[in-house]
């Protein structure tokens, strides 16, 4: 597959916006070159000049811990940033389209309707799987696209790794894997199948088990072809140098973030068993993720119940396959146990 004849025309003729940074190639001390505040920031660390617009450093730690060479990753504001950037690039506005998969992250919707790209929903099976038969027949010669959330999100299961398989072999577009919550699974990352699939990108995030949500950092993984055109066209800064320092001191102590897993994991499995005692709780749906899905009996007044006691979960009753539930975020000990009583008393 040649990904340059998926991308849009005027991007395959973009001339990218040409940094100082990237003009300059070498060593030096004195730095005249783009207008920065030459005295220094009002700031303990001085941030009065521009950062490195790929992020060498950082790609170059996350390739340590991940397995990806740096030519293959692409960090961006978010997972959303990087999520945008894939539909500027490759959807033509009015023309082209792409496939989700309802119930799943509600910014694939909004960055299409932001892009004018048509949006094709096929819903998932019953159980939360996916549906190979109608995802087919969505598909035709304008759809670059396919998103799939694993584990989804709202539903907290992984999807069927033969499945996702199918699609990488068999759709001519590129195939976007989100797994922000890949941490918290049994199933392994796609990492590995990057090598065979050249359509193949995988989301991932610091906002989740890396505990870094404030810093908006999220991680795209593909092939070279895929990753340079996202630097092209990606704004020249959009990773702040705060947000890279302090992603670099995050990477280097990666054994409390292993531990902060193990606890998610065993707290998800003693709030699914205390929640199934519940008599208002119909049923919990299993999870790899750091949350799980609860059916209960009126989610909204269960939901604005929780809320009365200053707990705030999120009500999903509205989404297709979700009616009746409310998710719920995996907490500490004590922020589940607090949980846990409310709903006792409810």
């Amino acid at each position: 597959m040649n990904i340059k004849d998926l991308q849009r025309e005027n991007i395959k003729t973009l001339k990218p916006y040409s940094t100082a940074r990237d003009e300059f190639k070498g060593q030096a001390s004195v730095f005249l070159d783009a207008n920065e505040n030459s005295y220094g920031s009002p700031l303990p660390a001085n941030y009065n000049r521009y950062p490195d617009p790929l992020q060498l450093d950082l790609k170059d730690a996350i390739s340590k811990i991940k397995g990806v060479p740096i030519e293959n990753t692409f960090l961006g504001n978010g997972s959303d940033e990087a999520i945008d950037l894939l539909f500027r690039a490759f959807c033509n506005p009015g023309k082209d389209n792409v496939i989700i998969l309802p119930p799943t992250y509600g910014m694939y919707e909004v960055s299409a309707n932001i892009n004018d790209i048509e949006l094709r929903k096929v819903d998932l099976l019953p159980n939360f799987q996916l549906d190979l038969e109608k995802i087919a027949e969505a598909i035709d010669a304008n759809t670059k696209m396919i998103f799939i959330c694993s584990p989804n999100n709202p539903t907290g299961n992984s999807i069927n790794r033969t499945d996702i398989e199918t699609i990488l072999a068999n759709f001519k577009g590129l195939v976007v894997i989100d797994e922000a919550y890949i941490n918290f699974a049994k199933q392994k990352t796609f990492i590995q199948e990057l090598i065979e699939y050249a359509n193949l990108v995988i989301l991932q995030t610091f906002s989740k088990a890396w505990g870094l949500a404030a810093l908006r950092l999220g991680m795209a993984f593909s092939s070279v072809p895929v990753i340079d055109i996202l630097n092209k066209v990606k704004p020249p800064y959009n990773i702040n140098q705060a947000t890279q320092d302090l992603a670099l001191a995050a990477l280097s102590n990666i054994q409390q973030v292993n531990e902060w897993i193990k606890s998610t994991v065993t707290e998800r499995a003693r709030l699914t068993a205390e929640l199934e005692k519940i008599s208002i709780v119909k049923k919990v749906y299993p999870s790899d993720a750091n949350f799980i899905l609860v059916a209960v009996t009126d989610a909204l007044n269960i939901y604005n119940a929780l809320v009365n006691e200053g707990i705030i979960v999120r009500d999903r009753s509205k989404v297709s396959l979700c009616e009746g539930c409310l998710r719920i975020t995996i907490g500490t000990i004590d922020e589940n146990n607090q949980l846990l009583t409310v709903l006792a008393k409810i």
